[in-house]
């Protein structure tokens, strides 16, 4: 296992275009970090600069205490995990997985040894003398594992390993990822786009936008403390929901809401602000502080809960209610805020959060 280490690294393409910017990273020996954001933010193309698949344009990029910038892929002690599985097809699952220590020259038991193992930990021993065509995708993707476990790397670099598999199979997969984490204890840097596979298997979560680490934070802190708008809408499902008002007399004040800030950790002073706060937040009104009169547009039922969306003030926000509770198209829906429940993010620049609520 070995710490990574990226310091100031860009990466600039020859027609000009930064696809990422003075981006700086610690990741801890043996941790598990996400790199989470939208398309082209610069995630994936930060991951194949750690690999060596694509060159440093400046700053330098350590793997232990070894500077890697100009070490060929193979000689940086990685694995990595494609999203396309890059299997070779006319080999079997054995030969596929054993392929890169049959090139390093390893001696052939350790080599059958290896592969046991790996077979065992994914439960693919009875695959082993079948071929890629044989075999559903959720089957390739464990012998995709297991080309890279049976290398023993310092590291291993994930890169939206799930996004071919269906639904089930995806949280099945993560399922399996945190446990083979778990039982390996090797560094892990995995990229996806998808926020909630980001949030159940991160220890730390890195969020790019337009090339820039925005934060990097545990899960709950992200969820919890985000450092400014982007991450904040980013962080959670269904996103947060943005007003923008004002801050007068220790209050928020927007079309048709007159909100105290009495939970603030210091309210912030008087001026334009953005209020932002998550659907689960928000609850049916029963005689407390009411935030709105929610005039419903759109009614989702999905069980144990009701998610609900509805105008105000030229946005459309988003509620996630008590699926036991009457709600339908053309209601009115009088919802307060569970108390603290809130952030106040800056209008203007990086949106910065300059305040939360606390209960």
């Amino acid at each position: 296992m070995a710490a990574i280490r990226l310091e100031n690294i860009v990466k600039r393409y020859e027609d000009g275009f930064v696809a990422v910017k003075q981006a700086s990273l610690a990741i801890h020996d043996g941790e598990f970090m996400v790199l989470v954001g939208p398309s082209g933010c610069g995630k994936s193309t930060t991951l194949r600069m750690i690999a060596g698949l694509e060159e440093v344009s400046e700053g330098d990029i350590f793997v232990g205490e070894s500077r890697v910038n100009d070490l060929e892929p193979g000689d940086r002690d990685i694995a990595m995990v494609f999203q396309n599985y890059a299997l070779y097809p006319h080999m079997t699952v054995r030969q596929n997985m054993s392929f890169g220590l049959r090139m390093r020259k390893e001696n052939p038991e350790e080599i059958e040894r290896r592969v046991g193992e790996a077979a065992e930990i994914l439960s693919i021993e009875p695959l082993l003398d079948r071929r890629p065509r044989e075999m559903s995708g959720g089957q390739r993707q464990r012998v995709a594992l297991g080309r890279a476990i049976v290398r023993q790397p310092a590291a291993f670099l994930f890169d939206e390993p799930l996004s071919n598999l269906d639904a089930k199979l995806r949280v099945q997969m993560r399922t399996e990822l945190a446990r083979l984490h778990q039982r390996l204890g090797t560094t892990t840097v995995y990229v996806t786009h998808d926020q909630i596979e980001a949030m159940t298997l991160g220890e730390r979560i890195v969020v790019m936008k337009d090339g820039q680490i925005q934060q990097v934070d545990s899960p709950l802190e992200l969820y919890n403390r985000p450092a400014n708008r982007f991450v904040a809408g980013f962080i959670g499902s269904p996103a947060m929901n943005f007003l923008t008002g004002n801050i007068s007399g220790g209050c928020f004040r927007g079309e048709g809401i007159d909100y105290p800030l009495k939970h603030a950790e210091g309210t912030p002073a008087d001026g334009e602000v953005c209020f932002g706060f998550r659907p689960e937040d928000l609850e049916i009104d029963s005689g407390g502080t009411k935030l709105l009169d929610a005039h419903l547009q759109v009614v989702e039922r999905m069980g144990d809960e009701t998610v609900v969306y509805f105008p105000h003030a030229g946005e459309t926000l988003v509620a996630r209610i008590d699926g036991s509770a009457n709600a339908a198209p053309g209601d009115v829906l009088p919802l307060a805020l569970r108390p603290g429940a809130w952030h106040l993010f800056e209008c203007t620049g990086t949106q910065v959060r300059i305040a939360s609520g606390s209960a």
